[in-house]
């Protein structure tokens, strides 16, 4: 039944325009408004809808990951648009950047929040 779905995610934010302008401008995504909220456009194919929630609380845990080839890149480009990280310390200490890094496993990534206080990560998985 669901093996040919398209399907898509979905998260709330309590101001459509400021999650607009941030995921277009600083996260350089495109954003599409839909009459019920905004859709973002991933990679051509990958569709994200954000709706408006007036008592909107945002989730404990990272909803979006993006995948990227250098995080420390990553994080130097985001942070120069105004992004800042989250530091976190064991067992998931972030060094002074923000940055995570499992060497056992070869991951390292970092977090940030949208303006509606959404968790984000950018990760580089070697």
């Amino acid at each position: 039944m669901f093996k040919q779905s398209t399907a898509f995610s979905s998260f709330s934010v309590d101001d459509l325009q400021q999650a607009k302008q941030f995921y277009q401008d600083k996260m350089g995504l495109e954003v599409a408004e839909m009459p019920e909220g905004l859709e973002l456009r991933v990679n051509g194919n990958s569709k994200i809808f954000i709706y408006p929630k007036p008592n909107h609380e945002p989730a404990t845990f990272t909803i979006l990951n993006f995948p990227v080839e250098n995080v420390e890149e990553a994080v130097e480009q985001l942070t120069r648009k105004g992004i800042r990280f989250l530091h976190y310390g064991e067992p998931i200490a972030t060094d002074e950047k923000g940055i995570f890094r499992d060497t056992e496993r070869g991951i390292s990534l970092a977090w940030f929040t949208d303006p509606a206080g959404n968790i984000l990560s950018v990760i580089q998985a070697k």
